[in-house]
């Protein structure tokens, strides 16, 4: 495709487009990525963001409205020249189903091209069982398709996961029978939904799957690179490198919860951050000052009256995350940390507050700053972000398709 400056394309700014020879699936992500950033652009727009010639823009973008995946919008007229045309995506265009599972909820959304959630189920329990978890999954998934069109189940584009890694690991936290814990170490949860439902599986960290909703979704489309945090029942992360989601060679990129923090107690030994920054420490905590934590796992906007112990908690926190960020961010230059979690907004903004004031006040001499910012998407963003990654997998703008023999 013809070049609007005719220049040498670099491969080091993702977001420009390309004139080699094996480029059009990675021009047709970038185009979608740009409008899913932008809400809207006509084809000018997309010829000055990404560098392609509009005649090339031109082409890409009706070749993407042809398969469905953009629709036109209302012309907007100017003082000169032919009406510009914006177009969007199609929230019809494509369909995913994510799978979150929790401590105590299992939840499925059906998302459509648009990011739109068009069907919510969830069930909750004591703690997840291999059965439990398959029988739910079983009704929830046949539910949804059966209420699809035959055209819309068509277009639809796979299955994600969002799941704590090795949750047999994790025992003492998840507060699961020994037996029940153990049964999952020969339960592989994506073979059997590609066993059941004959359709493409994307199983991620819950923590990881949470960072793609960010990237998707959230605050993190303004920013190339990150570090995201999660707090749920066990702090998790993710990065996005390039502005593309990072899960590393074997999936545990970002696994912030077992980094090595010091002691907050004098003489003590090292604990891994989640031993220090998990929800699940707060629920001890309300416990033993003889309160109810199961406000804290049912999405409730306001956790003010829980008091002195929450304040107790963010402290602990946010003791232990700013040391963990000041060892992360020495590693890699990201340029934002962004943080959200299984809480109210008011908690996350004190949390985000605290962090930053922390680490301000570290010896951080030789790196440089990081701006440490919150996400928007709260509780449900792991879900989300699970039912974003067939979408991402099919249609996120990902360089390594420069290079793949399915590229032509």
């Amino acid at each position: 495709m013809e070049r609007a400056d005719q220049g040498q394309p670099s491969l080091g700014d993702p977001s420009r487009g390309t004139n080699q020879t094996g480029i059009k699936l990675y021009n047709e992500r970038l185009v979608l990525s740009l409008v899913r950033a932008h809400g809207s652009l006509s084809k000018v727009e997309i010829s000055r963001l990404t560098g392609l010639s509009t005649q090339a823009s031109s082409v890409i973008m009706k070749q993407l409205e042809g398969e469905g995946l953009l629709i036109k919008g209302t012309p907007q007229r100017g003082k000169v020249g032919q009406p510009s045309v914006p177009m969007s995506l199609n929230p019809e265009g494509a369909f995913s189903i994510g799978l979150k599972l929790g401590r105590r909820t299992a939840e499925l959304v059906l998302m459509d091209l648009s990011g739109a959630v068009r069907r919510f189920i969830s069930t909750t329990y004591r703690y997840p069982t291999p059965s439990l978890l398959l029988a739910f999954l079983k009704q929830g998934v046949n539910e949804i398709i059966d209420n699809m069109t035959r055209l819309q189940f068509s277009r639809m584009r796979g299955i994600g996961i969002a799941a704590p890694s090795e949750m047999w690991s994790w025992e003492e936290e998840v507060g699961a029978p020994h037996e029940v814990v153990e049964s999952w170490k020969q339960f592989d949860l994506k073979a059997e939904l590609e066993q059941m439902f004959a359709l493409p599986v994307h199983s991620y960290n819950d923590a990881t799957a949470a960072c793609a909703a960010e990237l998707a979704f959230g605050e993190g489309r303004k920013y190339p690179d990150f570090l995201y945090i999660f707090f749920a029942t066990l702090i998790g992360g993710g990065v996005v490198l390039d502005g593309s989601l990072y899960p590393g060679r074997r999936g545990y990129a970002g696994s912030i919860g077992s980094a090595p923090v010091p002691s907050m107690t004098p003489g003590g030994q090292p604990k891994r951050l989640i031993q220090c920054a998990s929800i699940y420490l707060l629920e001890r905590m309300i416990v033993a000052e003889g309160g109810d934590p199961s406000l804290i796992w049912h999405k409730s906007d306001n956790w003010a009256h829980i008091g002195e112990v929450l304040d107790r908690w963010i402290e602990q926190t946010t003791d232990s995350l700013a040391l963990a960020i000041g060892s992360f961010i020495s590693v890699i230059d990201f340029h934002h940390v962004v943080i959200d979690g299984g809480f109210p907004p008011h908690v996350r903004s004190v949390v985000v507050e605290k962090t930053r004031e922390k680490l301000e006040r570290l010896e951080m001499q030789g790196v440089a700053p990081v701006e440490v910012v919150e996400g928007k998407i709260g509780s449900d963003a792991r879900v989300l972000g699970a039912a974003s990654l067939p979408l991402l997998a099919d249609y996120a703008r990902d360089r390594d398709v420069l290079f793949s023999s399915a590229a032509s």
